[in-house]
C-alpha cells in the first residue's frame, strides 16, 4: 500500500508529511524502507511531548488544556502545523495512548485519533486498538496509512 500511494502522490507531482505521537515515527520508517520515497517526502516530526506538538507544529496551549493531546482538536492542529511545515500537499496526524500505562477511564489505553489531511480534505477518526504497546503502535501506523489510502483515490 505504501508503494501505492508513493506512486500515485509522484505521479501527481505531490508530497506527503507527517506528525507523530504515540507511533513515534514508526509511520515515516514504514515509508523510507521503500525505494522512491524520496520523491514525495521531504520530512516528518516526532512530536511525542506537548512542548514539542506546541513549539513545533502551533498546536495551541488551550486545544492541550480543554481537550487534551490525545483528541481529534489536537490532531487536527498536528496536521495543519505540520503541513505548513513542510508545504506538503497530504499528512497524517497520530497521537494516542499506546500503553501500558497512561490511559484514564475516558480515555484508555488503546485510545489513538489518526487524522488525514489531503489538499482540501480531512478527516480525523478515533479508535481503541487492543494489545501490547508494540501492537497498539503497529495496529495505528496500518490504520493510518490505510486511511490515507482510502482518502487519496476518493
Amino acid at each position: 500500500m505504501v508503494k501505492k500511494i508513493i506512486d500515485i502522490l509522484s505521479n501527481r507531482g505531490h508530497s506527503i508529511t507527517f506528525a507523530e505521537s504515540c507511533t513515534g515515527g514508526l509511520i515515516v520508517s514504514t515509508f523510507t524502507r521503500v525505494a522512491g520515497v524520496s520523491s514525495i517526502l521531504n520530512g516528518a516530526v516526532v512530536s511525542y511531548s506537548n512542548e514539542i506538538k506546541s513549539k513545533w507544529l502551533g498546536v495551541r496551549e488551550e486545544t492541550l488544556i480543554k481537550y487534551g493531546a490525545v483528541s481529534s482538536k489536537c490532531v487536527r492542529e498536528m496536521l495543519d502545523g505540520v503541513l505548513k511545515l513542510s508545504n506538503a500537499n497530504g499528512a497524517i496526524a497520530v497521537s494516542g495512548i499506546a500503553g501500558p500505562d497512561g490511559g484514564t477511564k475516558e480515555k484508555p489505553v488503546g485510545t489513538v485519533f489518526i487524522g488525514v489531511k489531503y489538499l482540501d480534505r480531512v478527516v480525523i477518526k478515533k479508535f481503541n486498538f487492543k494489545g501490547s504497546r508494540v501492537e497498539i503502535q503497529r495496529k495505528a501506523t496500518d490504520r493510518a496509512i490505510k486511511l490515507f489510502m482510502d482518502y487519496l483515490l476518493i
